[in-house]
């Protein structure tokens, strides 16, 4: 072999071995190329679920935080509603606690007036012994009230009996201890009581407690939900 063909075959081998380094460099490129994009989707795509992670965190906080404020918002309205309530059935207690007072106050009776609370002590008697069915009684009242009773003791006395169908009983008046008088509005804090009687056992085990702010409380407390139910009616209308 001379010297030109051994350079021509040398050509060719080095134009081969070019090609295959060429063909390998394309294959190394494209491979690079695609796990580029590979890579690069992924980072992305990390990227988007992070985003959308920290936007769920932040919609549910933004959620919570409305429902906090709404809760809230809500027992306010809740809390002014109930303190509404209740000045409206103070009122009315109050006001039915000042027409007690003209059943039961002295210096306001005519003789009709007079009448009538006598005739209520009575009553309010009689309803005490029935409920406490003793032969044997202590009664407590309102100093000014002492007359009255004393007029209405024995005929209150002998309706239970006949009612009962029992001996009259013992009605002891307490002239040590008297219920508080009527409310004062110089002294707005001190205990008062509005007319009627407290009557007990001789022991003081049982105590039947017939004043009228006590029978005042015993009707609110029962009237209370009819009460109720109306003011949320109108609040609503």
């Amino acid at each position: 072999m001379n010297d030109i063909d051994v350079s021509s075959q040398i050509q060719q081998m080095v134009k081969f071995i070019r090609l295959e380094a060429e063909d390998k460099a394309n294959e190394i490129f494209i491979s690079t190329e695609e796990e580029f994009d590979i890579e690069k989707l992924q980072l992305v795509e990390t990227e988007k679920k992070k985003i959308r992670q920290e936007f769920e965190r932040k919609k549910r906080q933004v959620e919570i935080r409305k429902k906090i404020e709404y809760s809230m918002q809500l027992n306010s309205s809740r809390i002014k509603v109930l303190q509404a309530q209740d000045d409206v059935i103070s009122s009315m207690k109050e006001a039915a606690s000042k027409e007690l007072l003209n059943v039961s106050h002295h210096h306001h009776f005519s003789l009709h007036h007079h009448h009538e609370y006598r005739s209520l002590l009575k009553d309010l008697i009689v309803q005490s012994l029935l409920r406490l069915k003793e032969p044997s009684v202590l009664l407590r009242c309102r100093k000014h009230d002492l007359h009255l009773v004393e007029h209405v003791l024995d005929s209150a006395a002998q309706e239970y009996a006949d009612k009962a169908n029992v001996d009259p009983p013992e009605i002891i008046i307490d002239n040590q201890v008297y219920l508080p008088p009527g409310p004062n509005h110089h002294n707005v804090h001190d205990p008062y009581c509005s007319g009627g009687v407290v009557l007990a056992s001789r022991d003081g085990k049982i105590v039947c407690e017939n004043t009228l702010d006590a029978r005042l409380d015993v009707v609110f407390r029962k009237k209370l939900p009819e009460v109720n139910t109306l003011y949320i009616t109108f609040f609503i209308l």
